[in-house]
């Protein structure tokens, strides 16, 4: 069993020390010709482009300072590349979700292995017909675990998650999600917020329901707001890095600046094909496996 110290870190924002990412050779890019078409990407794929800027992101990763292992995901679907969707990390281990997008059935099965491989232990999984996807779950502390309720991530899913988390001391808080552009379009609750610090969160406002507004607002969360131009470029996706360092999309030049002023530290890297083509940004494209 790997030991502690290697994984856990209830948290969206502590110091990001091991991540797992899949590249996009990994996850068939560089070989299938067709399937962007049927996941809803926006155009065909530039293998290349997405390469180079897989490497860069590896690369603003490892200069934070965090480990970065890679996922297999040969024989999954182009979206496997998006490693955050499919596990949920916690103190106990990890928890194997089940996605509400069917292409990507078989990517739950794969982290299992991969944890098992790494010594990790698992916590629990969550069955049919419950469906829940990582990019639904954010941590607002590490005893609270907002979760998205939509079309990738339905209440049987909430529930299992309760079951698995509510005996260890943790709450789960259902968040709705709007219908946005229905189920085909790729809407998680990260999506529309990304915790920057303990305090600091940013967030699409005109595009979160009223409740969750009135609860982050409750907790007394600082609010920065995208740039509404760049919510098609994914914005409100941001991976905090811990210590108030932060990685966003280069193309969200407005946002980024916002960022700035706020008084955060972005490193930036360009992702037009590997993110923006498939609708995910630096949080969809890596899985935490440990904060500190």
């Amino acid at each position: 069993m790997a030991k502690q110290g290697s994984y856990g870190g209830q948290s969206m924002v502590a110091r990001l020390r091991r991540v797992a990412v899949c590249t996009p050779r990994a996850a068939g890019w560089e070989t299938d010709e067709e399937g962007w078409g049927k996941l809803g990407y926006l155009h065909s794929l530039n293998f290349p482009a997405a390469w180079a800027q897989h490497e860069e992101l590896r690369r603003a990763l490892e200069e934070a300072g965090a480990e970065v292992v890679e996922l297999d995901g040969s024989g999954l679907s182009l979206d496997a590349v998006y490693a955050h969707d499919a596990s949920f990390m916690t103190d106990y281990g990890a928890i194997c979700l089940n996605m509400g997008k069917a292409a990507r059935g078989g990517e739950p099965a794969r982290h299992r292995e991969f944890y098992r491989q790494l010594g990790i232990p698992l916590v629990g999984e969550i069955h049919p017909p419950g469906t829940m996807e990582a990019g639904d779950m954010v941590w607002l502390d590490d005893k609270t675990v907002l979760v998205g309720r939509g079309y990738r991530t339905n209440l049987a899913g909430i529930e299992q998650l309760r079951a698995l988390l509510g005996e260890r001391g943790v709450e789960v808080v259902a968040a709705p999600l709007p219908h946005g552009g229905g189920p085909g379009c790729c809407l998680h609750l990260m999506s529309l917020m990304s915790m920057l610090d303990e305090s600091t969160v940013l967030v699409d406002l005109p595009w979160l329901a009223a409740e969750t507004v009135q609860l982050l607002c409750e907790r007394r969360l600082r609010f920065v707001e995208i740039d509404a131009r760049e919510r098609d470029t994914l914005a409100c996706n941001v991976l905090a890095l811990g210590e108030k360092r932060l990685l966003a999309i280069g193309e969200n030049e407005r946002t980024n600046e916002r960022l700035r002023e706020a008084g955060f530290q972005v490193r930036t890297f360009a992702a037009s094909e590997l993110g923006i083509n498939g609708g995910g940004g630096p949080t969809c494209l890596t899985r935490p496996i440990w904060r500190a």
